[in-house]
């Protein structure tokens, strides 16, 4: 059975960390900016963890699972 390919726009939006879980960006930071508060600005910048429902998913996506 041939090896499973990662989906490359996957991989492009999604890391795995040392510990499995998947990383992705947050949402909304790329246009629209001057009515959106500094404080929401800062928090967008920060990366976060996909939701546990939807890991599996991407896991799988990323050829990991």
């Amino acid at each position: 059975m041939p090896k499973m390919k990662t989906k490359r726009g996957a991989a492009k939006r999604f890391k795995l960390t040392s510990k499995g879980r998947v990383k992705r960006h947050r949402a909304n930071k790329s246009h629209i900016l001057t009515k959106k508060h500094q404080k929401r600005k800062r928090r967008l910048r920060t990366a976060t963890t996909v939701a546990h429902a939807e890991e599996r998913r991407v896991k799988r996506l990323l050829g990991k699972g």
